[in-house]
């Protein structure tokens, strides 16, 4: 028989174990945010048969991949902080790198959130950030050729910021730098756009961005908040350096080039550019030019260094993931994997970004949330200004007074929703409008055509300007581009 002492003590286990199992339901879920530079939908979950991404394949198949997601602006700073904000450009400052540093980084603690990140601060997280979430190689505001600063490019959003700098001293010499502990600064940019580093994973700075964000998760296992965990990688940005064990994954013969390496029909060449960022590395083999396209032999040397680039990248993911999994943490974070804009890779005889053609805009978005919405690939139209209100949404907190973009999450909760969402993006005098079947874009400029209209039914390449034989669906779709036009090209 037990007396009614020992009943109490029962009574109380019970209700402290309530208590604790009801808080730990409860619990915000964490935010694992990785973006990754210059990743294009160049991997395995999205078609590619060559290419070797098992980690962020297998990440797809137990989450979200949202096939049809569209950057605002084909440029790094701007793209993320159309992420960071929701927002779209209000002038052209908002497509310059630098954007997020003249907007941003003198606001003060008491206005509204600077950025998403700072939002979920305001509500509880712990935010962390390593490597690449802004424009800033490590979150600080310093040039190239300077050394690091204190001066953080968004000062409310993070509780910690931390980085690895490596042999390289600074981080802006580690997002250009080489096996050898130089960079394209103290090279005087002569050098190749790519290397294969007799290295292991560390040799080159993403590894070791790995390497402090599977320490920090350990930490952060042990906080009694929420958190939020941004990690940058740097590759596949150029220079496309990495270790050699990545490059041996790939037969160079077996890669393919460029399905539309050929300029579009009926386009101004001022809708292109001259590949100035693969340029700038004076030691490469030879210079893109729309006068003359590359060898078939040098496009598939540089599209094996961008391949082997993204293999390490996947594996650092995947060390990350697996960690996450052997903490327990998975089963409470919600996991991101988020390009900041697509990239040229000889298509159009193009090398880099910097258009509105498909190509420099569409990206991978992967989002696994726990427990929900497995093995979902969504075809609707997304926009980055959309991943705020839909993280915002799947964390239960309220958004501010006034967003561009609209939550994912009605979509996720529909099998095979078809919707008219559509996309915008801005560059080059210009904005593209995306819709489930065309590409619309209109430049604001002197040189014709004007409008560049593409089927991606019967042309997914982007290869011919079809918009003079389809006027009537030019003069359909125009109201919707303008919709998207705060006039920042007047």
């Amino acid at each position: 028989m037990m007396n009614k002492s020992n009943i109490a003590i029962l009574v109380l286990i019970g209700i402290l174990f309530s208590s604790c199992t009801m808080k730990k339901e409860t619990m915000p879920p964490n935010i694992l945010f990785i973006a990754v530079d210059d990743l294009r939908t160049e991997l395995g979950c999205y078609g590619n048969t060559v290419i070797k991404s098992p980690n962020i394949d297998q990440l797809a198949h137990d989450g979200v991949l949202f096939s049809n997601h569209f950057v605002n602006v084909p440029t790094c700073g701007a793209s993320r902080h159309s992420l960071l904000t929701g927002m779209r450009p209000i002038s052209k400052d908002y497509l310059r790198n630098d954007i997020t540093e003249l907007t941003l980084t003198n606001k003060q603690e008491q206005d509204a959130p600077e950025t998403f990140i700072h939002h979920l601060k305001r509500n509880g997280y712990h935010t962390v950030g390593i490597g690449k979430i802004s424009h800033s190689a490590d979150g600080y505001i310093y040039g190239y050729n300077e050394a690091p600063s204190t001066k953080q490019e968004l000062p409310n959003s993070w509780d910690e910021l931390d980085f690895d700098y490596g042999k390289w001293k600074s981080g802006w010499n580690a997002f250009f730098g080489y096996a050898n502990g130089e960079n394209r600064q103290s090279l005087k940019r002569q050098v190749k756009p790519y290397e294969k580093g007799v290295v292991n994973d560390t040799g080159y700075v993403d590894g070791l961005t790995t390497k402090l964000a599977i320490s920090k998760l350990n930490q952060l296992k042990k906080s009694s908040k929420p958190f939020f965990l941004g990690i940058g990688f740097f590759r596949p940005h150029l220079p496309f350096n990495a270790p050699k064990k990545y490059w041996d994954l790939y037969d160079r013969d077996s890669i393919p080039i460029s399905p539309n390496p050929m300029i579009p029909e009926g386009v101004n060449l001022k809708s292109l550019h001259e590949s100035g960022e693969l340029n700038g590395y004076k030691l490469g083999e030879e210079k893109a030019s729309l006068n003359h396209p590359v060898s078939e032999q040098y496009a598939r040397t540089l599209r094996h260094a961008y391949y082997a680039c993204v293999s390490y990248i996947d594996n650092q993911i995947g060390h990350i993931l697996k960690e996450l999994n052997k903490l327990g943490l998975d089963k409470n974070t919600i996991v991101v994997v988020w390009g900041d804009h697509g990239w040229h890779l000889g298509d159009q005889q193009m090398w880099g970004k910097h258009t509105i053609f498909e190509n420099a805009l569409k990206s991978p978005l992967i989002i696994k949330v726990p427990n929900k919405y497995k093995s979902k690939s969504v075809n609707s139209i997304i926009e980055t200004v959309d991943i705020y209100p839909g993280l915002m949404e799947l964390c239960n907190i309220k958004l501010p007074d006034s967003l561009d973009g609209k939550s994912f999450v009605s979509i996720l909760e529909q099998k095979n929703m078809q919707t008219d969402n559509v996309a915008y993006s801005y560059y080059r005098d210009g904005i593209s409008l995306r819709t489930n079947r065309y590409r619309l874009t209109k430049y604001y400029r002197k040189e014709e055509p004007t409008i560049e209209l593409y089927d991606h039914n019967s042309d997914p390449f982007e290869s011919k300007n079809i918009s003079n034989d389809n006027k009537e669906i030019v003069e359909k779709l125009i109201p919707i581009l303008e919709k998207g036009n705060k006039e920042i090209f007047y």
